[in-house]
């Protein structure tokens, strides 16, 4: 009897450390490529809301990005490396639940052209935005809102100068161009 009392003490302390070590479930961390850009989607989640920290080291381990988020449980980042030296970078993510590392190898054949450097945005009043271009060539433009979610992509052919307007009154935080 006083066996049958041990091992069902035992199994139960095994079952409550199994359920206390469950909850601890690890975070979730992807980085895409975005159309073979020097743009890439990282996309966080978390167990739970936290603090969550990101650092970008290039391949002699320096430190070239760090941000620190907290109280997000999930958040979708772009991240730019177009103007970097070519070559591979970690994306280093750590949260409560542990450190995750990512490998991206930036290898990108896109030169920067005249286009990309004749560009400019003003912003006008009523959330409205002025992007002015004077080149010959093409450029592809892309506005990302407050929270960095993707809300317009356009290309456009520009044979010497182009004005356009974006009305971005709805737009939620503020709204960030990339143009190419």
């Amino acid at each position: 009897m006083k066996t049958k009392k041990v091992v069902l003490t035992m199994v139960a302390a095994i079952v409550a450390s199994s359920f206390a070590f469950a909850g601890a479930s690890a975070s979730r961390v992807a980085v895409l490529n975005q159309n073979n850009s020097g743009v890439y989607k990282l996309i966080y989640e978390g167990a739970t809301a936290g603090k969550v920290s990101l650092k970008i080291y290039d391949n002699s381990s320096n430190v070239i990005f760090s941000e620190t988020k907290s109280g997000l449980s999930k958040f979708i980042l772009p991240l730019n490396f177009t103007g970097l030296e070519h070559g591979e970078y970690s994306i280093e993510i750590t949260d409560e639940t542990g450190t995750q590392i990512q490998k991206v190898n930036y290898a990108s054949t896109e030169t920067v052209t005249a286009a990309a450097k004749a560009v400019h945005i003003t912003k006008l009043q009523d959330g409205k935005y002025l992007m002015s271009a004077a080149t010959n060539g093409n450029i592809n433009v892309q506005i990302f809102d407050g929270n960095d979610n993707l809300i317009h992509s356009d290309n456009l052919v520009v044979n010497g100068r182009l004005g356009l307007v974006y009305n971005l009154q709805g737009v939620q935080g503020q709204p960030t161009f990339l143009v190419r």
